[in-house]
């Protein structure tokens, strides 16, 4: 079982606020370049995040969680503690209980 990319992007801008894309793909290992693009994309398209890009050359990009997008860090953590608890059976290294 493997955590999904729209909780580790959520996870990540919970722990650390507004953050250029290079460095939220620095800090969510495991997600390729594009995959993390759309996610950002459809959590945008969800009014979970807010993106912001400074006219720069290049242009600058910066990402943050909407109101609505911080109070999903919540019950993301409990199915990631919940997922990270039960990985053993769900990947069939242990038998189930009967």
């Amino acid at each position: 079982m493997s955590v999904a990319p729209n909780s580790s992007a959520v996870k990540t801008l919970a722990e650390s606020g507004e953050l250029r894309y290079a460095v939220l793909k620095r800090r969510t290992p495991g997600i390729s370049a594009k995959m993390l693009a759309q996610t950002l994309r459809g959590l945008e398209r969800d009014q979970l995040v807010i993106r912001r890009v400074e006219p720069t050359v290049p242009p600058a990009v910066h990402y943050s969680l909407t109101p609505l997008g911080r109070s999903l860090d919540e019950p993301l953590a409990a199915l990631r503690d919940w997922a990270e608890t039960h990985m053993p059976e769900t990947t069939g290294t242990t038998r189930p209980e009967q």
